[in-house]
């Protein structure tokens, strides 16, 4: 049990955590910094998340970044290796809703070109120079472990009627179009790199998560969880765990895996 124990063990690797300031991302950040990984929390603006974690301790460090911009996330990662060691553990884990929420959740009939663009700029395109960058480090070294977040609305179309009636921190909600069709492209992208990068020992893989309770009102979180075997939605923390399984050595050879936690949502 001791071996097995051991493989969960993160001390001496270094993670990069994009969007690692977000509702989930400070949960992952923590998880890794608990299992020993020294973390860089790459963030528009990653301040207060770094203060809000630095009592766990470990060895950790904020890098305000766009994304989206492939130079300044360049120098992000020369910044992290040099400050913090070789990259092992990428998790390509940053998303956006846009910089209008009318507009990211209007009816697919009048969903603007604008706000699609905007979306797909960070939930899939960033998402593979991220990795691009990362990943070409990682392939130099023959070693790493590259996970990305999707969702399960990119493994299957949203049930529209849990909506009715539903809110996000006080608004209506829906999933939209460009949500699921990014989700969607992060788990070709994931497999796609899986197969191309494992001759070098790098692996890729996806971690889907169901419905997290961050804000939703109750009639939401009733209709969804109606909807899940389990009976529920997730709380963020059910997530680090799958994600610990996926950064560490007990995942040695797993890889091009969507891994779903859903509470079996996509079981029935």
């Amino acid at each position: 049990m001791t071996v097995v124990r051991n493989q969960f063990d993160l001390s001496g690797k270094v993670a990069l955590v994009t969007g690692g300031a977000g509702i989930l991302g400070r949960h992952f950040v923590k998880a890794l910094l608990a299992h020993g990984a020294a973390v860089a929390v790459v963030d528009l603006d990653p301040g207060a998340a770094v203060d809000a974690l630095a009592p766990v301790g470990g060895r950790l460090a904020g890098m305000p970044c766009d994304i989206t911009d492939r130079e300044a996330f360049r120098t992000v990662v020369d910044r992290v290796e040099h400050d913090l060691g070789p990259i092992d553990i990428l998790h390509n884990n940053a998303a956006t809703k846009g910089s209008d929420l009318a507009a990211f959740f209007a009816p697919t009939e009048s969903y603007s070109e604008t706000t699609w663009r905007e979306v797909m700029s960070v939930n899939l395109d960033a998402m593979f120079f991220v990795a691009q960058e990362v990943g070409k480090r990682m392939v130099a070294r023959r070693k790493g472990s590259v996970i990305q977040t999707s969702s399960v609305y990119g493994v299957f179309g949203p049930d529209q009627r849990i909506y009715e009636g539903s809110e996000y921190l006080g608004r209506p909600i829906n999933t939209p179009p460009v949500y699921s069709a990014s989700k969607a492209g992060v788990i070709g992208l994931t497999k796609f790199l899986a197969t191309t990068w494992a001759p070098y020992s790098v692996r890729v893989n996806a971690l889907i998560p169901g419905g997290v309770e961050s804000g939703q009102n109750e009639t939401f979180k009733t209709r969804y969880g109606n909807r899940v075997p389990m009976g529920r939605m997730a709380q963020p923390e059910e997530m680090t765990g799958p994600l610990i399984f996926l950064a560490s050595d007990a995942s040695s050879y797993v890889t091009g895996q969507n891994l779903l936690v859903d509470g079996g949502l996509s079981a029935w």
